[in-house]
């Protein structure tokens, strides 16, 4: 049996990142043959990140990689905590993934995953995950990225809460200066903040738009105190006239009819049943000019909110100028004609389901153990 220098678990743990009782026991069982120390806790990292496979890993960061001013990729990495989520050697990993990422042709992420790690060419991304999963001791999941790229223009990335948010803008302009990447800059933290769900109008299909009106429509036809007086004295007549309401409601309505507040006087059954009454008429109640102004304004305010041309400028002035016009703003202080030809945001753990972690639980039961 060869002797096991501290010196050489020193090397191996250098070499493969693996924690230091990890290391001697893989060069005693090699009997100190580095290479194949190395074979076993690759080995080893496959079968501790096959044991984790069911785990759920939500947080996480996302980082962005840049190539020139022409082309970026943003990534999102997964762990199980956001304790590792704030570990070097994870970060470092992401940011490899993201240089992955921006440098690569691939489509999909099984082809990201075949590459070969620019980071260590002897070894393929998934090969580097299960590595890092055996360094991390926690399930790890490179979970997406995207490649941006501007030919008419360039692109600016912005990272908010320690990489809890990635966004990548592509800016369209002839030309390019500090100015146009600034104002570039805070359209990325426009979206990083507000999280906008359309570029412009014109992206928002027609079956979405009929939706949007659907669900409009019938969320102010199921609040009636929202509705306007004419449609609503018509509703409260109906009521009354098919003795829908309680004596007790009947009484209020009486006393209160005049009064703005009418609404918390009454039940929620009379409430419901005049949300009823509104539903059964409802092909009416939507042919009424008055109503359809109603709707169409609330539509208005949706599309203000999820549009990101429209939305209010974080950084206005006036608390009013929009994103169009700040962009319109900067094309006249530039002379330089700049638009946003497309965005991506990343937020770690987006429309994942999250363990709910109960720590003390957790130490009592590895105590227990």
């Amino acid at each position: 049996m060869a002797e096991i220098s501290a010196a050489m678990v020193k090397e191996l743990r250098e070499k493969s990142g693996a924690g230091m009782m990890d290391c001697k026991k893989a060069l005693n069982e090699c009997n100190g043959d580095m290479d194949a120390a190395m074979d076993l806790l690759r080995k080893n990292g496959q079968a501790k990140a096959e044991k984790k496979a069911n785990r759920i890993a939500a947080e996480g960061v996302c980082r962005v990689a840049l190539d020139g001013d022409k082309k970026a990729a943003v990534v999102e990495v997964n762990s199980e905590t956001d304790f590792v989520a704030k570990n070097e050697k994870f970060t470092t990993f992401v940011e490899q993934v993201a240089e992955q990422a921006v440098k690569s042709s691939a489509a999909d992420m099984d082809a990201l995953m075949a590459e070969k790690f620019i980071a260590d060419n002897s070894k393929t991304v998934n090969e580097a995950l299960v590595e890092m999963v055996a360094v991390i001791g926690e399930k790890l999941s490179i979970r997406r990225f995207q490649r941006v790229e501007a030919a008419d223009g360039c692109v600016v990335s912005y990272l908010h809460g320690g990489g809890r948010i990635g966004v990548i803008v592509a800016g369209k302009c002839a030309t390019v200066n500090d100015q146009v990447k600034e104002a570039l800059t805070n359209i990325a933290m426009q979206v990083a903040a507000m999280n906008p769900q359309y570029l412009a109008d014109s992206d928002i299909s027609d079956a979405e738009k009929e939706k949007m009106h659907e669900i409009t429509v019938d969320s102010a036809l199921n609040d009636p105190a929202t509705l306007p007086k004419p449609i609503l004295n018509k509703l409260f007549e109906k009521a009354l006239a098919d003795k829908l309401f309680s004596d007790d409601d009947v009484k209020a309505y009486e006393a209160e009819k005049n009064n703005k507040f009418l609404f918390n006087f009454l039940s929620d059954a009379a409430k419901q049943a005049l949300a009823g009454l509104a539903m059964a008429d409802k092909a009416n109640i939507v042919a009424d000019k008055i109503f359809d102004g109603l709707v169409k304004g609330r539509i208005a305010k949706q599309e203000k909110e999820v549009v990101l041309l429209d939305q209010v400028y974080v950084k206005a002035e006036d608390g009013k100028q929009t994103v169009a016009q700040y962009l319109a703003q900067v094309s006249k202080e530039t002379g330089v004609d700049v638009s946003v030809a497309s965005y991506v945001r990343f937020e770690t753990g987006e429309g994942m389901e999250k363990k709910n972690e109960d720590f003390a639980a957790e130490v009592a039961a590895q105590m227990n153990a």
